[in-house]
């Protein structure tokens, strides 16, 4: 059960920071003031399912790590500081100044360069996440069952 809850926080947390790195990258790109302004409102507003969402991906993994020995279950513990900080000291003041400021129409140099520094920041912990995904299933075996399930045994291709 805890295998299960903390892939599907992990993967629901990655989707949510990524649609909202997508939105502000295309609304920085093609939208008005009023479009900035309202994705970066959803962006708070989606934070209340972000937030949770991170928080038991962190507390599962790190109650299924403390037990797992290996490089995999290392790597991402070692990880996880980073993504967590990254998150707390960059992402969410970020949102809150950038929201701020889209509300009250204020795109001035200040705006953008918090904006490029969220983006940044946004891009490493999806990389990072990413890779403790990739990670998490090769931890659980389920890659190697699928692999023997749907891909064709080589051995069979030199017959």
């Amino acid at each position: 059960m805890i295998r299960r809850l903390h892939g599907l926080a992990g993967v629901t947390g990655f989707i949510v920071i990524l649609t909202f790195w997508l939105s502000t990258a295309l609304t920085e790109l093609f939208g008005s003031g009023e479009a900035i302004a309202a994705v970066k409102t959803a962006i708070l507003w989606g934070m209340i399912l972000l937030v949770p969402c991170l928080a038991v991906a962190g507390a599962s993994g790190m109650s299924m790590g403390r037990k797992r020995p290996g490089r995999l279950a290392a790597r991402k513990r070692k990880r996880m500081p980073f993504i967590a900080g990254n998150g707390l000291v960059v992402l969410v003041p970020a949102a809150f100044y950038l929201q701020a400021k889209a509300a009250a129409g204020q795109f001035d140099g200040w705006f953008f360069a918090v904006q490029a520094l969220e983006l940044l920041a946004g891009a490493a912990n999806l990389m990072m996440m990413g890779l403790n995904i990739r990670d998490g299933v090769l931890l659980s075996g389920r890659l190697n069952r699928w692999r023997s399930r749907h891909l064709l045994d080589r051995s069979s291709l030199t017959k």
